[in-house]
C-alpha cells in the first residue's frame, strides 16, 4: 500500500512546501501555492548513462532545419524547425494556435511527412471539422485524443513522425503522479517526458500552451527554461491580424515578428507589413505621424 501525502506547490516558480503560506518564500508571490497529491512509491527510472564525448570530436556542422511551409513562422523560429527542437507556442483561447499548427501539419503532410497530432481539448470529429473548414485531408496526418503523455514513444515508434503536436500541454498528464493534469509536477514531469522522446528520437515537438490573464503562460517559470523555443501567438479576437513573437529562441535570435492575418479558410501570411499599415493613411492630410509599438526586425 503506497503512503499518499500532500504538498503545496507554487504556480509561479515551483517551489514545495507540506503547509500552506500565503506568500511563496522563493518567489515572494501572493496565493500561489495550490495543494497536491503526493504518491511516494517509488518510481524506477532507467540507469543506463549515456556516453561522454570530447569537444573536438564533435562534428561541426550547421543546424540543420525544415520548414513549415509558413514564411512567417520560420522567420521567427530563426529560419525553420530544428530536429530535437521542443517549440512552446502560447496564445489566448481561440486566437488560432491549433489553426496555424493545423496548416503546418498539412504543409509538412503534403510534402509526404507524417506528422502526429495528440489533443486532449478537442474531439477527432471537432479536428475534422476544422480541417474540412481550411480544406485540409492528408492521409499522413495522425490524430489522438490519448493524454496519457506516457504512451508517447510508443506513437512515435509505430507512426515515425517528422513532428508531433500536442494540444495542449495543460492537458496531458504521466501515470508516475497522482495529481491532476495541468496542476505544476505535472507540467513539470510531462514536459520532462516530452524533452527525453524527442532528444532521444531526434523528433521535432510543437507544445501548445494557455496564457493567464496577466499575459503568461499558465504554468510554472520552469517550463519556459525546459523547452528551446517559446513563441507567442498574439491578437484581439475582434481583428483579423495576428502576430508572432519569439521570447526565446536557442537556435536564433528573438528580433523577428511575424504578422499574419486570419480568414474564413485559415491563417494567411502578411508579407508587407508596411504596406498593409501604411496604404490607409491620408495622403492629403497635413501631417502624418507613425509609430511602432512592438520592437522588432520588421
Amino acid at each position: 500500500m503506497s503512503k499518499v501525502t500532500t504538498k503545496y506547490v507554487c504556480n509561479e516558480c515551483a517551489y514545495e512546501t507540506y503547509k500552506w503560506l500565503g506568500r511563496c518564500p522563493s518567489c515572494n508571490a501572493w496565493n500561489t501555492l495550490v495543494e497536491e497529491i503526493v504518491d511516494k512509491t517509488a518510481v524506477k527510472r532507467g540507469t543506463k548513462k549515456s556516453a561522454a564525448l570530447p569537444l573536438s570530436s564533435i562534428a561541426n556542422e550547421e543546424i540543420y532545419r525544415f520548414s513549415t511551409g509558413i514564411g512567417e513562422l520560420d522567420r521567427v523560429l530563426g529560419g525553420g524547425i530544428v530536429p530535437g527542437s521542443l517549440v512552446l507556442l502560447g496564445g489566448d483561447p481561440g486566437i488560432g494556435k491549433s489553426t496555424l499548427l493545423l496548416q503546418v501539419a498539412n504543409n509538412l503532410a503534403s510534402q509526404n511527412q507524417r506528422v502526429l497530432y495528440i489533443s486532449g481539448e478537442e474531439s477527432l470529429k471537432q479536428i475534422k471539422l476544422r480541417s474540412l473548414r481550411l480544406g485540409i485531408h492528408n492521409e499522413n496526418i495522425f490524430l489522438s485524443n490519448e493524454q496519457n503523455i506516457d504512451t508517447l514513444q510508443e506513437y512515435v515508434e509505430e507512426i515515425d513522425p517528422h513532428l508531433i503536436v500536442i494540444d495542449s500541454i495543460q492537458t496531458v498528464y504521466t501515470e508516475n503522479l497522482t495529481s491532476i493534469p495541468g496542476s505544476v509536477s505535472q507540467l513539470r514531469e510531462s514536459t520532462a517526458k516530452i524533452i527525453e522522446v524527442a532528444k532521444k528520437m531526434e523528433k521535432a515537438v510543437f507544445l501548445i500552451g494557455h496564457v493567464t490573464k496577466e499575459g503568461a503562460i499558465a504554468g510554472p517559470k520552469v517550463l519556459d527554461l525546459m523547452v528551446d523555443e517559446v513563441i507567442y501567438f498574439e491578437g484581439e479576437k475582434n481583428f483579423a491580424f495576428r502576430l508572432l513573437r519569439g521570447i526565446k529562441n536557442r537556435f536564433g535570435s528573438t528580433d523577428e515578428i511575424g504578422l499574419m492575418e486570419m480568414t474564413a479558410l485559415g491563417l494567411i501570411e502578411i508579407t508587407d507589413p508596411s504596406y498593409l499599415f501604411l496604404s490607409s493613411r491620408e495622403h492629403e492630410a497635413t501631417g502624418v505621424a507613425i509609430g511602432a509599438s512592438y520592437e522588432g526586425s520588421r
